[in-house]
């Protein structure tokens, strides 16, 4: 039986482009992997790695204008938007180059031999080591910045782990286009192209996590799909750490003081941020407390007239155009829903951006409302409007865990005169893995300090997916005792010959400032 085609598919008319690849077999999965595999090795040089990173970051950009080309006409996402995702995404290759040549992630740490402790200590010294293969499941929202090329790619050749890539469905020719950049940027550094594969289809992701050479898997998409391959991970008779993102709310919360103080902008920065990218953006404010009053009015009527003004969209793929249709349908059939401004189908092709409103009230215990606390993708948020304290506590209680919890405070409550303001602040803390005081959560800068998960279902793991620290997803600690030094990576010597930072007998050598 032939492999099933892969075809590239316009979003704007759902109409096929081109066939670009086919589904990969199993026999096919398995040499992908192994032949991987068989380049782990070639990876053990932080300095080719680094050059890798590099290398590859500079022909992406050499390339830049064929590869927003062919995502734009893909995704629909615009050379604007494209064009900015291209640079953050060549941005973050060479920011991990920097890690590699820093090379604090290995976290070298030795304690030399004290028979006079009770008990004695031994000679101990440890470092982090590249887990193995990691296989990386393209996001279908950022065809560059989290899929072939993206985070989770380079983060794990950062670490020395040689990657297969499941490229997603709603951008194969992109996919095909940034591997053979990737692929030609390790050949011109003295690599094997295999350190990155690329292979397609449903079945194909199924069998990466499960093949006994995967040592680890990173994943960007939906709830339904990643939980499938989270519980595959885990079933395996060796299981393997799966770091998935799923699906996020990004709850906001708007105090009486600030809606008060700036309604209008708040309402305005709302809009603006629930529906950039057509609401497509994991960070994408989904769920809104505000209060009700004058002030809250004053925030919806804002909001109502800034969201009146954006037109039509096209989301990335017809599936998910009818996904957001009859989500936004359900969602606003329920007793007590209002609709300012009602989501839905903008066009044969597009969809319309809107927001739903109910009293929070009807959110502070389980019922048929809960539907509103579960993500909805596209440009779509629900505002709650509450009406004490109280109300919003215990909303805040029931929600599921999210990638960020955002905060909108007056000028008095951000300088801490309020009472109350630090325990708002404290309740958010538990919900996310970013909380942000008087910001919108889309946009997420990659920086050493960034942290870019959160509590299930926003990922599977308390690790992050951007930032310098995403390489730690793809390490494992080991600890050589009493070893001779002639047998040591030159990193544990004493002599540290390649000058690495280190913790020697708990002092700090190497590190910044240190």
């Amino acid at each position: 039986m032939a492999a099933a085609p892969v075809w590239s598919v316009d979003p704007r008319t759902g109409k096929p482009r081109e066939q670009v690849a086919h589904e990969a077999t199993a026999e096919e999965i398995d040499r992908a992997v192994r032949g991987a595999y068989a380049a782990r090795g070639a990876l053990a040089d932080r300095t080719v790695r680094a050059a890798l990173l590099r290398t590859a970051a500079d022909l992406l950009d050499a390339s830049g204008e064929h590869v927003i080309e062919a995502a734009d006409a893909e995704t629909a996402l615009g050379p604007v938007r494209l064009t900015g995702e291209l640079a953050r995404t060549t941005a973050q290759l060479r920011a991990f180059a920097e890690v590699v040549e820093e090379a604090a992630f290995l976290d070298v740490r030795i304690d030399h031999a004290d028979p006079g402790r009770t008990p004695p200590w031994p000679d101990l010294r440890r470092w982090k080591v590249p887990l193995g293969v990691v296989a990386v499941y393209s996001a279908s929202n950022f065809p560059l910045a989290f899929s072939v090329p993206g985070g989770d790619t380079a983060s794990a050749l950062a670490a020395g782990c040689p990657v297969v890539v499941k490229a997603h469905p709603d951008h194969p020719g992109t996919s095909e286009l940034c591997a053979s950049v990737l692929r030609r940027a390790a050949a011109r550094v003295g690599l094997p192209e295999d350190v990155l594969t690329l292979v397609h289809g449903f079945e194909a992701g199924v069998e990466l996590v499960r093949h006994p050479l995967v040592a680890a898997a990173g994943f960007t998409g939906s709830v339904r799909g990643g939980r499938a391959l989270f519980d595959a991970a885990a079933a395996r008779p060796a299981p393997i750490p799966f770091h998935g993102e799923l699906g996020s709310l990004n709850p906001v919360v708007i105090t009486e003081a600030a809606a008060d103080e700036r309604a209008e902008q708040i309402g305005a920065g709302l809009a603006g941020s629930m529906t950039l990218g057509e609401g497509q953006f994991c960070t994408k404010p989904g769920f809104v407390l505000a209060p009700a009053g004058e002030a809250g009015d004053r925030l919806v009527t804002s909001l109502t007239a800034a969201v009146s003004e954006t037109e039509p969209g096209v989301m990335l793929d017809h599936r998910m155009r009818d996904a957001f249709v009859a989500g936004v349908r359900e969602r606003a059939a329920l007793p007590d829903v209002d609709a300012p401004i009602t989501p839905g189908a903008g066009g044969e092709h597009t969809v319309s951006a809107g927001f739903l409103s109910l009293p929070a009230e009807l959110l502070t215990k389980a019922g048929p409302h809960d539907l509103l606390l579960e993500e909805c993708f596209g440009p779509v948020t629900v505002v709650a409007r509450y009406g004490s304290t109280d109300e919003i506590s215990s909303v805040l209680a029931r929600l599921p865990g999210n990638l960020t919890a955002t905060l909108q405070l007056a000028e008095a409550e951000s300088a801490g005169t309020v009472p109350g303001t630090a325990e708002l602040l404290a309740e958010l803390t538990p919900l996310a893995g970013r909380v942000l005081v008087n910001g919108w959560p889309t946009g997420v800068a990659v920086a050493p300090a960034q942290h870019h998960g959160g509590p299930y279902p926003a990922t599977t793991s308390t690790s992050t997916s951007v930032g310098a620290t995403a390489i730690e997803r793809w390490l494992r600690p080991v600890t050589y005792q009493s070893t001779p030094a002639a047998l040591l990576p030159p990193e544990l010597t004493d002599e540290n010959p390649l000058g690495v930072p280190r913790r020697v007998d708990g002092h700090a050598e190497g590190y910044a400032g240190a």
